[in-house]
């Protein structure tokens, strides 16, 4: 049986790494996108 560390660490983990790959992801998409556009108006 897991005790209570585990029970508030794992989800605790995984939401950091959620949270840090959403604000990695979106940035690279922005990034992605101003790319695309400053592309196209040449």
């Amino acid at each position: 049986m897991p005790s209570i560390v585990h029970i508030i660490y794992i989800p605790g983990v995984l939401l950091i790494g959620f949270a840090f790959g959403f604000r990695m992801g979106a940035r690279a998409v922005r990034a992605e996108l101003e790319r695309r556009e400053q592309a196209r108006r040449r």
